[in-house]
């Protein structure tokens, strides 16, 4: 029986030389929420039949984002690499503009804030579709779980 979601998923922390607190806490939230509520469904057929539910682990290697897509059991099936080239621009953007949202909110007024947010939302949605359109014929994703997923990609760009 098809059970196409994400249960369990992990970064390489090889990767992450440093996160502060706002982007730890933005972690554990896309985390939480993508495990709460996702769909994930790689297209190809695998000789068993398998179809989920899948433990995902995401890693950046030379410009390129790996998922590791592993059974329930934590055998794994396979792992996609996608180039990050076109995502360059929009994590860039990203991490801007949720700089300018945390100190917002330390010190703007709600109208302010709200302003910030509704740019900050509008970089991640279209991040989000990029994903989606990135993926497709790969893994099937809907809305929510892309842009979740985009949230810890960029976490995984944190360089210092």
């Amino acid at each position: 029986m098809a059970d196409p979601r994400i249960i369990a998923v992990t970064l390489d922390e090889r990767t992450i030389l440093w996160r502060s607190a706002d982007i730890e806490q933005e972690r554990r939230i896309a985390i939480f929420d993508l495990i709460e509520g996702n769909h994930f469904a790689p297209q190809r057929a695998y000789p068993d039949g398998y179809a989920g539910p899948y433990r995902i682990a995401l890693s950046v290697e030379e410009g390129r984002l790996g998922i590791a897509i592993h059974r329930a059991d934590d055998r794994h099936l396979e792992t996609y690499v996608l180039g990050m080239g076109r995502f360059r621009r929009p994590i860039k953007d990203y991490f801007a503009i949720c700089d300018s949202y945390y100190q917002a909110i330390r010190n703007a007024t709600p109208a302010q804030i709200e302003t910030v947010d509704m740019a900050r939302r509008g970089i991640h949605n279209e991040a989000a579709e990029l994903l989606k359109e990135r993926l497709e014929g790969k893994i099937e994703i809907d809305f929510d779980t892309a842009r979740r997923l985009f949230t810890l990609i960029c976490v995984l760009h944190i360089k210092g």
